[in-house]
C-alpha cells in the first residue's frame, strides 16, 4: 500500500515559481496525459543506461509491479485477480504505452479501490466480534513474499487473523486513551479516504513511476508537485508559510512548524491545529474539510509576500465549532535542519590536557540547481567549507564525516566535497551506455583539511555518499567506519522536464512544469579504483555491530537493480601518511568485545533475525504478555547497567551556519538520540506501513558514535606517536 500511506507534505514546499492557484487549478492535466505517457515510454526506451526496449517481456514485468505497487503485501488483491489482470493485459501494456493510452492503469486501480471498499466494509463487521485471543493461533507479520490468497474465502482468513492481532496490539498498549476498536476503525477509514482521493492524474503519475522504476529502482516519473518538491529539498529553500502538514480524520494538521519561517514567527498557528477552509488574500474561504491534502497544500502555496488565510480548529479547543483565522505573508524559508552542521567535542586526558575533536553531520549532498554557480547559491561543499574554517579554528584534532542516512544527492557537489581534503584527481568515473567514460576530477589542489579523519556510514549512506566515501578511501585519505557496507547504488541519474518537450498544451497555453518529469537513469559511476559501488557498496575499513546490517535494505533488497561490473582504474596520488588500520581494527575489536552496548545490539541482532524468519507472531494474549514482560525485564536490567558504568560526558560545542563565524560558542547539552535522529531503515524502500521492523529501532544511546570517537581518538594518538618518532 506504499502508493496510499498517509501523505505528510511540507506547507512551505512551494517551488520559487510555482504558478499561483488559479492558474494551478485551471489546467487540465487529461489533455496532455496521452504525451507525457509516450514521451516517458520513448525515453526509457531510448535514453536509459540499459537501452531496454518496451516489449513483451518489459510489459509481463510491468503489469507485476503495479500489481504489486498497489497491493505490497498481498492483501486486497487474490490470486484470481492477478490471473485475470494477467490474461487480459500481460501483453498489451508496451503498445498502449506507445499509444499514449493509460487505460490499463485506470482499471487496475478502478479494481483495487473495490477491493479496498469490499475489505473495509468486511473489517468493520469483524469489529464488532467480541476476541478471546485464546488458543495456538499465529498472524503473519509479513506477506510480501507471501503467494496471493487464493480466492476471496482464503482472503477473509488472513484478514481474520490480521485484524485479530490489531486488536491484541492495541488491547496490550498501556497508553491507550481510546478503545482498540475505535482506533482500527478510524485507520481504515484513513485508508479509504486516501483511496478515494486519488485523482486520475495521480493514478498516472504511480503507473508512469512504475514504469520508471521497472527499468531500475532509481528512475521516476515525477508530478508536478514531486517535482517541486525534489527542487527544494535540494535547495534547501521554498517559498511558503514554513509549515507541515499531515491528515487527520478529512483535516489538514499543522504536524510541525518550521523555525524561523512565517508560521513560526507569527506564532498564532500551533502543532495540532487543522485548517477548516483557505483564502488568498482578502478572497473567499474555500471548505477544505475532506479535500485532498496536495489540494490544500496548494491553495496556501503561492508567490512571495503574498497573503494567505486559514481558517483553523485550535488544537486547544474544547468546544467542537471554535474557529480562528490566521493571516500570514508567504516568505522564503530555509531549511536550516536539513544543512551541514558540526560538533566540537572537547575531552580532557589522561596526561591533563585537552582535546578536541570535530563532528560534521552531512544530511545529504544538497545544492540549488536551479541557480548553480549563483552568488548566494546553496551548496554542501560551501557549507562544508564554512564549518571545517570553524573547527579548524578552534584546533580539532581529528574530524569525522557522519554521512549515516545519507541518502545521496548532487554528483558535482560529491565530487567538490571531496576536494576539501585531496589533492586534485580524479574523483570518481562515470560510464555511459556506449561505454563513454568521463573522469570527474577535483580541479584544486588546495586542501582545507589534512589532519586525521574518519567516514562514518551505515546501510542508508547511498549514491553521493558511497562516491565521497569511496574516493577517500580509495586515497588512503580516511578510515570508513561503519556498517559492513553502505547501499549499494552507483548509478547517476539526471532530471529530463517533459515541459521543455511537450511545450504546448492542446489548449496552446505552454504547461510550464505540469507534464512532471522524468528522473533517468543514464551512467554508472565507478570509483577510481576500478570498482562499481552497484550492489556491494563501499566496504568499511573497520565494522561495527550494527542492527541495520540484518534489514533486508540495500540496493540489492529493490526491484531489478543493475548489475555490479568493473572497468579500469584511473591513476591517483595516494595519500602520503599511514592510516594504522591493523592498529585501529585490534584496539577497536578490544573495545567491542568489552562494551556491553554492543553485546547488547547483536543480542537485538539474534531476535531480529528469529522473528523475521518466522515471520509470525501470536495471538494468543497471555503468550504476548509474557513476551512483553521479557521485553520491559530486558529494558530494566540494561538500564540499570547503564547507570552503574555511567562516564564523563565530554562537553560539546555546537557549531552551525548562524554561529559559525560568532566570536564565542556555547556549550551545549550532550545529544540524547531518539527514532527522529535513528528513524526506522525501511525509509529508503518502497515499503508499506504495515510491515513490521519494530525490532530495528536506534538504541537510546548512540554506541556506534562513541565507538568512532574512540576510533579517531586511536587514530590521533597512533598518529602523533609515529609522527615524533620519525623526527
Amino acid at each position: 500500500m506504499h502508493a496510499l500511506r498517509t501523505l505528510i507534505t511540507p506547507l512551505a514546499l512551494s517551488f520559487a515559481f510555482s504558478m499561483p492557484l488559479g492558474a494551478a487549478n485551471d489546467f487540465d492535466f487529461t489533455k496532455i496525459a496521452p504525451k507525457v505517457t509516450q514521451n516517458v515510454g520513448e525515453l526509457l526506451e531510448r535514453a536509459h543506461y540499459s537501452r531496454r526496449k518496451l516489449d513483451d517481456g518489459l510489459s509481463r514485468q510491468l503489469l507485476k509491479n503495479l500489481i504489486e505497487r498497489l497491493d505490497y503485501n498481498h492483501l486486497f488483491f487474490t490470486q484470481k485477480d492477478v490471473d485475470d489482470f494477467s490474461a487480459k493485459y500481460a501483453l498489451a501494456l508496451d503498445e498502449a504505452i506507445v499509444a499514449g493510452n493509460t487505460d490499463v492503469a485506470t482499471e487496475v486501480f478502478r479494481v483495487f479501490r473495490k477491493r479496498v471498499e469490499d475489505r473495509v466494509a468486511k473489517v468493520k463487521e469483524a469489529l464488532k466480534v467480541e476476541f478471546k485471543f485464546e488458543g495456538t493461533q499465529t498472524a503473519e507479520l509479513n506477506r510480501q513474499k507471501s503467494p496471493w490468497p487464493k480466492d476471496e474465502a482464503a482472503a477473509d482468513d488472513i484478514w481474520k487473523k490480521r485484524i485479530e492481532g490489531e486488536m491484541l496490539d492495541r488491547t496490550l498498549m498501556e497508553d491507550k486513551v481510546e478503545p482498540p476498536v475505535k482506533v482500527i476503525t478510524r485507520r481504515y477509514d484513513q485508508l479509504l479516504r486516501g483511496i478515494h482521493e486519488q485523482s486520475d492524474e495521480d493514478v498516472l503519475a504511480m503507473y508512469l513511476s512504475v514504469l520508471s522504476e521497472t527499468y531500475d529502482p532509481h528512475s521516476e516519473y515525477m508530478s508536478r508537485t514531486q517535482l517541486d518538491n525534489f527542487n527544494i529539498n535540494m535547495s534547501l529553500a521554498l517559498i511558503g508559510i514554513g509549515a507541515v502538514l499531515t491528515t487527520e480524520d478529512g483535516y489538514a494538521k499543522i504536524r510541525e512548524l518550521v523555525p524561523g519561517g512565517p508560521a513560526a514567527t507569527d506564532g498564532r498557528l500551533k502543532e495540532g491545529d487543522r485548517v477548516s477552509a483557505v483564502a488568498q488574500g482578502d478572497g473567499d474561504f474555500v471548505e477544505t474539510v475532506d479535500m485532498k491534502l496536495d489540494k490544500v497544500v496548494e491553495m496556501i502555496r503561492g508567490k512571495e509576500n503574498t497573503v494567505v488565510r486559514l481558517r483553523v480548529i485550535p488544537t486547544t479547543a474544547t468546544d467542537p465549532s471554535e474557529r480562528k483565522v490566521v493571516e500570514i505573508t508567504r516568505q522564503k524559508v530555509k531549511l536550516k535542519e536539513q544543512e551541514a552542521k558540526a560538533e566540537i567535542i572537547e575531552n580532557k586526558l589522561p596526561d591533563g590536557t585537552t582535546q578536541r575533536l570535530g563532528w560534521i553531520v552531512l544530511p545529504s549532498f544538497y545544492a540549488d540547481m536551479q541557480r548553480s554557480g549563483a552568488a548566494g547559491a546553496k551548496s554542501t561543499t560551501k557549507d562544508v567549507r564554512i564549518l571545517l574554517e570553524r573547527l579548524k579554528k578552534e584546533g580539532i584534532q581529528g574530524l569525522v564525516m557522519d554521512l549515516r542516512r545519507n541518502g545521496g544527492g548532487s554528483l558535482e557537489e560529491a565530487v567538490n566535497l571531496t576536494g576539501l581534503f585531496i589533492k586534485k584527481g580524479p574523483v570518481v568515473i562515470a560510464k555511459d551506455s556506449n561505454d563513454r567514460r568521463n573522469i570527474l576530477r577535483d580541479k584544486d589542489a588546495s586542501v582545507i583539511y589534512e589532519g586525521p579523519m574518519i567516514v562514518l556510514t551505515n546501510k542508508l549512506s547511498a549514491s553521493a555518499s558511497e562516491i565521497f566515501a569511496a574516493a577517500l578511501q580509495d586515497y588512503g585519505r580516511a578510515v570508513v567506519v561503519g556498517d559492513s557496507s553502505t547501499f549499494g547504488k552507483g548509478t547517476v541519474q539526471t532530471m529530463v522536464e517533459l515541459g521543455n518537450i511537450i511545450p504546448l498544451s492542446l489548449s496552446g497555453k505552454r504547461t510550464g512544469n505540469e507534464a512532471g518529469a522524468l528522473k533517468l537513469t543514464i551512467q554508472k559511476f565507478y570509483r577510481v579504483s576500478g570498482g562499481s559501488t552497484q550492489l556491494k557498496g563501499v566496504i568499511s575499513d573497520i565494522k561495527l555491530p550494527s542492527l541495520w546490517d540484518q534489514a533486508d535494505i540495500g540496493e540489492g533488497a529493490l526491484k531489478g537493480p543493475m548489475p555490479f561490473d568493473t572497468i579500469e582504474a584511473a591513476p591517483i596520488e595516494k595519500f602520503e601518511k599511514d592510516l594504522f588500520m591493523d592498529q585501529l581494527k585490534l584496539r577497536s575489536a578490544t573495545r567491542i568485545a568489552q562494551d556491553p552496548e554492543f553485546k547488547w545490539i547483536n543480542e537485538d541482532i539474534g531476535r531480529s533475525k528469529k522473528r523475521i524468519s518466522e515471520n509470525k507472531i501470536s495471538l494468543n494474549i497471555a503468550s504476548r504478555k509474557a513476551e512483553l514482560e521479557e521485553d520491559k525485564a530486558r529494558k530494566n536490567q540494561r538500564k540499570d547497567e547503564r547507570a552503574k558504568h555511567k562516564v564523563a560526558e565530554p562537553k560539546l560545542f555546537a557549531v552551525t551556519l548562524d554561529n559559525a563565524d560568532k566570536p564565542e560558542l556555547e556549550p551545549k547539552a550532550a545529544d540524547k538520540p531518539d527514532k527522529k535522529t535513528e528513524p526506522k531503515p525501511d525509509a529508503p524502500r518502497k515499503k508499506d506501513d504495515d510491515d513490521d521492523d519494530d525490532d530495528v529501532q536506534a538504541p537510546r544511546v548512540d554506541p556506534i558514535r562513541n565507538e568512532t570517537i574512540n576510533i579517531l581518538r586511536d587514530l590521533v594518538d597512533i598518529t602523533r606517536t609515529a609522527t615524533a618518532a620519525t623526527k
